[in-house]
């Protein structure tokens, strides 16, 4: 089987590699060949030294054969004979994201790289980009799976799903992300339970999304964490939101909803930090990056975790930092966490092992209130077939009510960038809920280039 990963320079790609050396599952379906894409020959270079070192540590561990790597810059070239292609691109890198986070803070609202107006910036310049993957994918690889992982994943999904099903090529582009995963696996194991035999009940949009229920040996025991407060706040979501607001709210929100839930105290401690996440990244992995450019090989895995586990630690300070400062558990560092969800996805349709995920797909009739297109995160039954949604049942009105208000700002950004209509993108920032003036809007849009 051929991986193809676009972005392949990317920092995060060792992950990916690790679960792919991990996996022990039936040798017929297992990743033989892992062919890296990205527009950097340098980034490629250095990434590809990490891997050859975990290759080497997994051959001294006497782990089975490591799939194969391959580096390319030309799009085509990695594309061809690809059974899947993970999409795991930045357009404009670091520094575009530096400034989709400091143009709305500069207005006073909310500066984030996926939620808010600094997500509608990042996916007016990522669109484009997505979409002519998509195209290039129908065109040389079309029985190839995508495996969409670039931001903001809902937005992106829906253009890319668009340009397979014009085609008559079915939903074969798929959104996978790691919030709903580690907040399912952190409710359970607070629970006292074995996270892998729960089932969860989870419903929204890509980073707007709430655990409804989580249920072991047939019994809903949401009710009962939500009832301990010492449980309920044991851990990352319920520390962040606190057991005084998810009690009335009765359910567990994706750690994204404290930008909603709690904006104000997140624009103020975003804009007392002293540098944003996006100018924090760019620096580190500037750094990361020529050290390996001027290091030995041999240092390269151990440079790239220690840089990781800084990235790791660091992970929506800002956030905690507004809830009352705290640290991350060290279970919630292993840095893993889209990388199991895109090897099960893997496995389930190449070896048809059956299996549920929470995925972005298209809703069909899952979600009530939502229209057929729409692009929804919900668990879904995965086979051969691909990802069928499951039905969640009623959503409450206030669930409900964000998520059509954000349907409604991802698909006026996909019509501008598309279009490139500015009536299209100021209706993008202006309709979103953390916009709080249609003026500060135009004035956003003028800043990052406007239409």
């Amino acid at each position: 089987m051929r991986l193809t990963v676009l972005g392949g320079g990317g920092f995060r790609v060792p992950l990916v590699y690790r679960a792919l050396l991990d996996d022990s599952g039936d040798p017929s379906g297992r990743c033989t060949e892992l062919v890296l894409h990205d527009t950097d020959a340098g980034r490629l270079d250095a990434i590809r030294a990490v891997l050859a070192r975990q290759a080497e540590e997994h051959a001294e561990r006497r782990g089975g054969p490591a799939p194969v790597v391959r580096t390319t810059t030309d799009l085509d070239d990695a594309l061809r004979g690809a059974d899947f292609v993970f999409s795991a691109i930045r357009v404009g890198g670091l520094e575009g994201r530096t400034r989709d986070e400091r143009i709305p803070l500069n207005e006073g609202v909310l500066g984030q790289e996926t939620v808010g107006a600094g997500g509608v910036l990042y996916g007016l310049r990522t669109l484009p980009v997505a979409v002519r993957i998509a195209e290039r994918v129908a065109a040389v690889a079309p029985d190839a799976w995508i495996i969409n992982f670039t931001n903001p994943a809902g937005m992106v999904t829906e253009a890319m799903t668009r340009v397979f099903r014009e085609r008559g090529l079915g939903d074969r582009v798929i959104g996978i992300c790691d919030s709903p995963v580690g907040l399912c696996r952190r409710a359970a194991r607070a629970l006292g339970a074995d996270p892998d035999r729960a089932d969860y009940d989870y419903v929204g949009l890509n980073h707007l999304g709430w655990l409804r229920r989580v249920v072991v040996g047939g019994r809903d025991r949401l009710p009962e964490l939500l009832a301990d407060s010492a449980r309920l706040e044991s851990f990352e979501e319920g520390r962040l939101f606190g057991a005084d607001w998810l009690r009335p709210l009765g359910a567990i929100p994706n750690e994204y909803l404290h930008y909603y839930y709690f904006n104000r105290e997140a624009v103020a401690s975003l804009s007392r930090a002293s540098a944003t996440r996006g100018e924090f990244l760019r620096d580190q992995q500037a750094r990361f990056y020529e050290e390996l450019r001027t290091g030995e090989p041999k240092e390269a895995y151990e440079s790239w975790d220690r840089t990781r586990l800084e990235r790791e630690e660091t992970y929506m300070a800002e956030s905690r930092e507004s809830s009352g400062g705290w640290q991350r558990d060290s279970c919630d560092l292993d840095g893993g966490g889209y990388d199991r969800v895109a090897l099960a996805l893997m496995r389930a349709i190449s070896r048809n092992e059956r299996t549920t995920l929470i995925l972005n797909v298209a809703n069909r009739n899952a979600v009530p209130g939502l229209d057929a297109e729409a692009v929804v995160e919900v668990p879904c039954l995965v086979d051969a077939g691909g990802a069928r949604p499951l039905a969640t049942g009623a959503v409450a009105p206030d669930q409900l009510g964000l998520m059509l208000s954000l349907k409604a700002v991802e698909r006026s950004a996909i019509e501008a960038a598309a279009s490139g209509s500015r009536d299209a993108a100021l209706r993008a920032l202006a309709l979103h809920p953390l916009v709080d003036s249609v003026r500060v809007a135009g004035r956003i849009l003028d800043a990052a280039g406007g239409f």
